[in-house]
């Protein structure tokens, strides 16, 4: 009771602490430094979730001054739900006026592939005079690597840089580096030309999709019709030879009686390179048994993660103690197209011994990509989103609208499951609507369609993350499972749901992110539920934890401007969610309920208490600690509405 504060009490506290410019850890900080700017009546108002249960205290928790103009206004009580769909974008440009040319931070000034047109800088002096100031005297990129390939548009280049500008070298450390890869499913430039140029061969997938395409009657089941849906003929024309390249149409053409069964599309416009000798597993299609199989009973999942679950979080969670990681889901159509930017979602760090992608789209990108992938990347299973329970994808027939179209949902499983040698994993949710549940329904179907495994999150679309996970329900759909695994997703923020879901029978848990979010809100959870303890971790080493983020990203994204600013927009979507957890020795009851909104309190420091606050700014605040000032005219709105207030 004595850490519970009024609003009031709370800011006031934040606005008396230390400037971002100092180390925030060290506690008090009353009176310490000039106040900062008030802030702006004319943002999204305080999210009014907050409610205290308390006794003694009043129905808000806070002061009732102002309560009356509250109640006049009852349009601002509404929650804030949904996201956040036109946030401002901080592009390069926006914090990086003169920029370098690549060329010549890599040394080859003269190879400029624009020449005299570049519209880039290429006088090192003139950059350097212009370039924002270094932002710390360390670069992990030299200290881990012992080079720093960003030379000096790294914005800790004082680190590496000698006389002349010139890039320093630590040549026995880049030794012990050399030719490992430490990030692989890298997209080359050879693959995405096949992909852009529509060169690449789909042998195994066109022979299923020419299947589909048989005549079964009129309006067959399983919309085995000799026309393609709409959807289909859309998602396809991204993927499939156009008539400039003298390819067949979208829908193939049945041939006729006593012709030739393979059409052009069919044939690989240029001979497959091989490695090595042809094998038989090179030609032999693998029987399902033959399959590797898919081993991660009562591990830990930590789940796909969309924008959070990015690279170097997955990288924190793995050293807490995740088993299993998965990539962010990718959209099949984007990876078809050879996109860089969603080849980016399929990197996997040499540390994650498990790791598995997420895609969603229709029948034939999905079959299609899923043979790009069985060949081009190194994955242990490949997952179905069938649980997106966002509008955008629902109206569309993806994500949860596939639970409701079974022959659809078939087409898709046993098409990736033809062309693919690793497992293929489906997610689902209980249903579509709320009082109506279906999956127990559905998962004897995908067992039979060949998916190696199932996991069910106990939320229908309607109820998207709200209210509890029916875990009774998970329970029994876990029995019609059998002997496929089913794992469980909902609801777990400590040890203790852990081990009740584990005594639901189900095979393992998944630990997700959406919102509420569980391995977000406390990425320590895999240590907890292995060492079976509440963990009252203070908050210098949860700020420690925020620094090895934030060195990962730096590794990951960059050290140059561009990517500190992308390290800095991930860190500041995290802590829209790390600012849920209330530290264990606060709470007046174990454990934390992950639906549970804590009232204002004050924490046992200044960090503790700045890491409470829902106030974006000073989320902004805390990322200036790790990755110094932000750019001017910087701006930032989380993803989710309920997130963050101003």
């Amino acid at each position: 009771r004595r850490f519970l504060a009024s609003r009031e009490q709370f800011h006031a506290y934040l606005r008396a602490g230390v400037e971002p410019g100092d180390r925030a850890g060290s506690g008090g900080g009353e009176g310490e430094a000039e106040k900062e700017e008030e802030e702006d009546g004319s943002c999204q108002s305080e999210p009014p979730a907050k409610r205290v249960r308390l006794e003694g205290l009043g129905q808000d928790g806070e002061n009732r001054e102002g309560a009356g103009a509250e109640e006049k206004e009852p349009v601002e009580r509404r929650r804030a739900r949904g996201q956040n769909k036109s946030r401002p974008c901080m592009k390069p440009g926006h914090y990086e006026q003169s920029r370098l040319c690549p060329s010549v931070t890599q040394g080859c000034a003269e190879k400029c592939y624009f020449g005299p047109r570049c519209r880039f800088l290429h006088n090192i002096g003139e950059y350097m005079a212009t370039k924002p100031p270094d932002l710390g005297r360390s670069c992990v990129l030299f200290e881990t690597f012992g080079k720093c390939v960003y030379g000096v548009t790294c914005r800790f280049a004082q680190a590496h840089l000698g006389d002349g500008y010139q890039n320093i070298v630590n040549t026995d450390l880049a030794k012990q580096w050399e030719g490992r890869s430490l990030v692989r499913n890298n997209l080359s430039k050879d693959l995405q030309h096949q992909l852009r140029k529509r060169k690449f061969s789909f042998r195994k997938a066109d022979e299923y999709l020419r299947g589909l395409a048989k005549p079964h009657g009129h309006g067959g089941k399983g919309g085995k019709g000799t026309g393609c849906s709409a959807e289909e003929q859309e998602a396809s024309n991204s993927v499939t030879p156009q008539e400039d390249l003298g390819g067949s149409p979208e829908c193939p053409v049945l041939p006729e009686q006593g012709e030739d069964p393979k059409p052009d599309a069919l044939q690989s416009p240029s001979p497959v390179k091989t490695v090595g000798p042809v094998t038989d597993e090179d030609i032999i299609k693998l029987r399902s048994r033959e399959k590797k199989k898919l081993d991660i009973q009562g591990k830990l999942y930590l789940a796909p993660l969309t924008t959070c679950g990015n690279l170097p979080f997955r990288r924190i969670c793995k050293r807490f103690g995740a088993d299993v990681t998965c990539g962010e889901m990718a959209v099949c159509t984007n990876l078809l197209q050879g996109q860089s930017s969603e080849w980016a979602l399929l990197k996997r760090h040499h540390t994650e011994d498990i790791f598995g992608v997420q895609a969603r789209a229709f029948p034939d990108t999905m079959t299609k990509c899923a043979e790009l992938l069985n060949q081009t990347i190194e994955v242990d299973f490949i997952d179905i989103n069938v649980g997106c329970p966002i509008d955008l994808v629902y109206k569309k027939g993806g994500g949860c609208a596939l639970m409701t179209r079974s022959n659809k949902f078939e087409q898709i499983v046993r098409g990736m499951n033809s062309v693919l040698d690793v497992p293929l994993t489906v997610k689902i949710r209980t249903g579509v609507q709320e009082k109506i549940n279906v999956a127990h329904k559905i998962i004897p179907k995908i067992r039979e369609w060949g998916a190696s495994m199932v996991t069910l999150h106990g939320r229908s679309r309607e109820q998207r993350y709200t209210r509890g996970a029916d875990w009774d329900y998970i329970a029994e759909c876990a029995k019609i499972a059998t002997p496929m695994p089913l794992f469980g997703n909902g609801d777990i923020l400590s040890y203790e749901d852990a081990n009740r879901a584990m005594q639901m029978g189900v095979s393992g848990i998944m630990i997700a992110r959406q919102v509420p979010a569980g391995a977000l809100i406390k990425p320590w959870l895999f240590t907890e539920i292995k060492e079976q303890r509440h963990w009252d971790i203070s908050s210098t080493e949860r700020f420690d934890i925020l620094k090895d983020f934030t060195s990962y990203g730096l590794e990951h994204w960059g050290s140059d401007t561009q990517g500190v600013e992308k390290t800095r927009k991930f860190l500041l979507e995290w802590l829209s969610f790390l600012c849920r957890y209330i530290p264990v020795g606060l709470l007046e009851y174990l454990p934390q309920k992950i639906n549970e909104r804590p009232p204002y309190y004050m924490g046992r420091d200044y960090l503790e208490t700045l890491m409470a606050s829902q106030n974006v700014d000073d989320w902004i605040k805390i990322s200036e600690l790790l990755l110094g000032p932000v750019p001017a005219s910087f701006t930032f709105l989380p993803k989710h509405k309920a997130n963050s207030y101003r």
